[in-house]
């Protein structure tokens, strides 16, 4: 959803943040990292080098649901997660986690586990969450593209709104130590 699936960047809710961001913490800036179709094995692969080549302050780890689409092992998305924030905070990154959910036709046994892999790390990490990243409009189909998987163009300043509700508060709180820009 970070890599602007079926949308223009300048639409996605990324670029949408990063102008917020800048109308209100100019010191901060936004890269998006984040490649389309990608898993959490994925982003544990690549995390560290990416922690290398940006130094961020802040890292919004929006990943687990291409997994759980995929029907992928609970333990296996919980312990990619895990090990993405520990590279994280081993980088002093704090981490905003995005929570997601999934369509029950997964099966309430399967969705309730995977759903619980995000309060679960927020509590063992002492991280920050979104609780569910498409909230205000997940149950809504006109919200998302003919996929209907994807979120829209429409859903876009949603998906803002329920990232910069924690964010903001992260920045504001004086957690976080501002880095030059690069």
């Amino acid at each position: 959803m970070s890599a602007n699936y079926g949308i223009s960047a300048e639409a996605g809710w990324v670029a949408l943040l990063k102008q917020r961001l800048q109308s209100e913490f100019a010191d901060y800036h936004i890269v998006n990292a984040s490649i389309s179709g990608e898993t959490t094995l994925g982003g544990r692969n690549r995390i560290r080098q990416t922690l290398e080549k940006h130094s961020p302050a802040i890292v919004i780890l929006e990943l687990g649901a291409n997994d759980g689409l995929r029907g992928a092992a609970i333990k296996s998305i919980h312990d990619n997660l895990a090990a993405i924030i520990e590279a994280c905070q081993q980088n002093n990154a704090l981490v905003l986690l995005a929570g997601m959910q999934l369509p029950p036709n997964y099966g309430m046994a399967y969705t309730q586990k995977f759903q619980a892999i995000f309060p679960q790390l927020v509590e063992s990490y002492q991280i920050r969450l979104i609780p569910f990243l498409l909230a205000g409009f997940g149950d809504k189909h006109d919200f998302f593209q003919a996929d209907g998987i994807h979120p829209n163009e429409m859903a876009q300043k949603k998906i803002v709104e329920n990232v910069w509700e924690v964010l903001h508060t992260m920045l504001t709180s004086g957690t976080v130590a501002v880095k030059p820009q690069n």
